[in-house]
């Protein structure tokens, strides 16, 4: 009899423990009765779509499609809508009350449109922004600059014109921009991450296709950048005074307005293992280490001369 109720006693312990996991696993799973509110109006400003048809009543919001919750809190952290032609309207102003979010990605979504709203200088954790592929127009706001958190900012492929906001220099934690593919204009601010720690991490700026002018600014020059794209823009500069640090794998400078001459401090960096300056105005003989690339990395400028090109006269 003994034997028998301690095997009880354990069987209940065991079982108490795994009601108790249950339980604790059903808690993490519950979105805080907010986040629900403003994922519920952040659907209804779009009209309802068929995309966010496992949204429902009897399900809770972190297991809802593109919504992710944190394990411990219950709230959302992440709200990932994507790939959906028929999602229609302008991005909602519900998504301020979702004030844990530490990712908003809104990608490839070509009907969305409008500008970027305030709404989302609210979302003070937000670590990650990605509104790319869509039809979103107007400025890149200057509001940006007051989400502190942000490591990437993701704006390519969309319709954004003006300037690129000096206020995002103001953003120590971010390494990566990229509004590559829009119609921005005006100079590439020279305090741009200025306050980047670069020993922990490097900086990626692509800012392709769009028609900036300028230079690319001296402060430049201490930053250690681990990827810059800049082809086609209007830039105009010599690059002979150009100067980048050792750790840069990827210089992307083509189609543009630059003049001047191949630095060697440039065409020597050893981590640089893709450089290209075609179809720009350069001019005279190419340093040696520019040989470790291929001619198309120098094609159509105005006079280059030396391998991988043509000998100099």
């Amino acid at each position: 009899m003994r034997s028998l109720v301690v095997a009880v006693l354990l069987l209940l312990l065991f079982a108490g423990g795994e009601l108790g996991a249950a339980a604790s696993s059903k808690k993490k799973k519950e979105c805080h009765s907010s986040d629900r509110d403003a994922l519920v109006a952040f659907k209804a400003a779009l009209g309802n779509p068929y995309h966010f048809a496992s949204w429902t009543p009897d399900a809770s919001c972190c297991d809802w499609y593109d919504v992710d919750c944190d394990d411990s809190t219950g709230r959302v952290v992440g709200l990932s809508v994507f790939q959906d032609a028929n999602i229609t309207g302008t991005i909602p102003d519900a998504v301020s009350g979702l004030t844990h979010l530490r990712t908003l990605m809104l990608h490839h979504l070509p009907q969305l449109s409008g500008p970027i709203p305030p709404a989302v200088a609210k979302l003070s954790s937000l670590s990650m922004l990605i509104i790319s592929w869509t039809a979103v127009s107007g400025p890149v706001p200057s509001f940006l600059g007051a989400l502190k958190s942000l490591t990437l900012l993701d704006l390519s492929f969309n319709s954004l014109t003006g300037a690129i906001p000096p206020s995002l220099a103001g953003i120590a934690s971010l390494s990566s921009i990229d509004i590559s593919r829009n119609n921005l204009t005006g100079a590439l601010p020279p305090a741009l991450f200025s306050k980047l720690n670069t020993s922990q991490q490097g900086a990626y700026l692509r800012l392709s296709r769009n028609n900036l002018t300028g230079s690319i600014p001296a402060e430049f020059a201490a930053v250690k950048f681990e990827q810059v794209d800049l082809s086609r823009n209007a830039l105009s500069f010599n690059m002979s005074g150009l100067r980048l640090q050792e750790g840069i794998g990827s210089l992307e400078l083509s189609h543009n307005v630059i003049y001047g001459s191949v630095p060697a401090q440039v065409a020597g960096l050893s981590s640089l293992q893709y450089f290209n300056v075609s179809y720009n105005r350069l001019c005279g003989e190419l340093p040696g280490g520019a040989a470790r690339f291929d001619q198309y990395s120098f094609l159509h400028n105005k006079c280059l001369c030396g391998s991988p090109l043509l000998a100099c006269k």
